[in-house]
């Protein structure tokens, strides 16, 4: 049973902040779209559209890009927003390079489109649905995608020697009220130990205690503690909800992911789009109409084609 229409926001919602790895100010705007436009970033004059050709860099965020080099990095929290919320079509734009940290998690994303609430469009929405099993592996991680009619389900574990996190497992369906409650507030971690590598590479120059866990060799360094429990895994479950909405659409599957990261969601979303018998688009067949900030659950979906998402 999926959301039968496609959905934006009801409003323009402006957001300032700083850049988590460059440090520098960072403006955006998220702004309505029409239907069947998708999620386009807006920057130095050139738009570049959501999909798996957009994304240029995995390292230690989620880089997307055009071919003149235009570029926007650090984009995930936002799309694990507009994604965990069900928005569809909106037009990001950009001032810089990067897109605000805030608290390092989603949460101020979150608040601006629930803020200005979003709006039902009268078109059916279009969801990729997984056929069949594709799997990346590197060295101990992996991440695979599976047939999954039911919705989107994420299921993350990550394994790391610290006191602080072990092994750690979310699962659940990715739906709004799920995304607010158990997702959107887990915040991005890092390591001290790492501190300067990461400086000298130009990378974290935005670090802060307000914006990210910080472990030392044994503990939670931030005074505040833990959001969570088991923030360390909520944050990574985040991240893939938004690294798999780069495929451009909505996701009918199941993903699985173990001690993964931005380069293996980014990744095993690279390999269904390669293998065309691993996916087909389909739409939902809706029964009634449209209502605004209201989302619709309880169509069914039937295939529509399967073709290029560009």
């Amino acid at each position: 049973m999926q959301v039968q229409f496609q959905s934006t926001l009801a409003d323009r919602v402006e957001l300032t902040g700083r850049g988590l790895h460059s440090g520098t100010p960072a403006r955006i705007a998220l702004v309505p779209a029409a239907p069947n436009t998708g999620i386009v970033f807006k920057l130095h004059g050139k738009k570049i559209s959501v999909g798996p050709e957009a994304v240029r860099n995995t390292d230690f965020a989620t880089v997307i890009g055009d071919t003149n080099g235009s570029k926007c990095s650090t984009v995930e929290h936002l799309m694990a927003a507009l994604s965990g919320l069900g928005i569809d079509n909106a037009v990001i734009e950009v001032e810089g390079d990067e897109i605000p940290a805030f608290d390092g998690s989603s949460a101020q994303f979150v608040d601006a489109i629930d803020a200005v609430g979003t709006e039902q469009q009268d078109a059916p929405r279009r969801y990729i649905k997984v056929l069949k099993p594709i799997r990346v592996d590197s060295g101990n991680c992996s991440a695979e995608l599976l047939p999954y009619d039911a919705g989107f389900r994420v299921e993350v574990e990550i394994d790391f020697d610290h006191a602080a996190i072990g092994r750690q497992r979310f699962a659940g369906m990715v739906t709004p009220d799920v995304f607010r409650d158990d997702l959107a507030r887990a915040r991005t971690f890092g390591f001290m130990r790492d501190v300067a590598k990461l400086w000298g590479a130009g990378l974290a120059l935005g670090a802060s205690l307000d914006n990210t866990i910080c472990l030392a060799d044994d503990r939670v360094v931030n005074p505040d503690g833990l959001r969570y429990a088991d923030e360390f895994v909520r944050h990574k479950a985040l991240d893939a909800v938004g690294d798999l909405a780069m495929a451009g659409l909505p996701l009918l599957g199941r993903y699985r992911s173990l001690c993964g990261g931005h380069k293996l969601n980014a990744a095993v979303v690279a390999a269904l789009m390669a293998d065309r018998s691993a996916w087909t688009i389909v739409e939902a067949e809706p029964t009634r109409k449209p209502r605004r900030g209201h989302a619709e659950i309880g169509a069914q979906v039937a295939p529509a084609y399967r073709a290029d998402l560009s």
